[in-house]
């Protein structure tokens, strides 16, 4: 699949840094900080990227950790997965959770977070009085086991 998926963007700053693929088939485009940060252990930090995005219509993007990040210095998104919504023309800025026991200190330019573009439908919700059953029916939390079944 070599679709091109065309994002307008907009620097907010002549300091803030266009999203930058880390490999031809990297899944997420990395996003920058525009500033120095220190995020103390358990805190979280709105940290600015300077960049503003036109999403296409029917499309959403969504702000993942970056893993070396989130694996070495305990920085994630505060929200786990941050959502921009297509309509949305503000500045991107990231949520990032300090879950180290130390504090933790962005400089500016680092690679903060990656951003991911999926297709994103609008459901019709139709209410109804009865579902289709299922094997699994209403089981909900830890209901299909711990492990594959042998």
């Amino acid at each position: 699949m070599n679709e091109t998926l065309r994002v307008k963007i907009k620097k907010l700053s002549p300091q803030a840094v266009l999203p930058i693929y880390g490999s031809s088939d990297a899944a997420g485009a990395d996003l920058c900080s525009m500033e120095a940060a220190t995020i103390p252990p358990g805190a979280t930090a709105l940290i600015h990227t300077g960049l503003a995005m036109e999403i296409p219509a029917g499309w959403g993007g969504f702000i993942f950790a970056r893993s070396g990040l989130a694996s070495r210095r305990g920085l994630a998104p505060a929200n786990k997965v941050g959502v921009i919504d297509a309509d949305y023309r503000g500045e991107i800025l990231i949520a990032l959770y300090n879950q180290s026991g130390s504090p933790q200190t962005i400089e500016s330019g680092e690679r903060i977070a990656q951003i991911i573009f999926l297709p994103v439908p609008q459901a019709v919700f139709e209410e109804t009085a009865s579902l289709s059953g299922t094997l699994r029916g209403d089981g909900g939390f830890g209901s299909t086991g711990r492990k594959q079944p042998e």
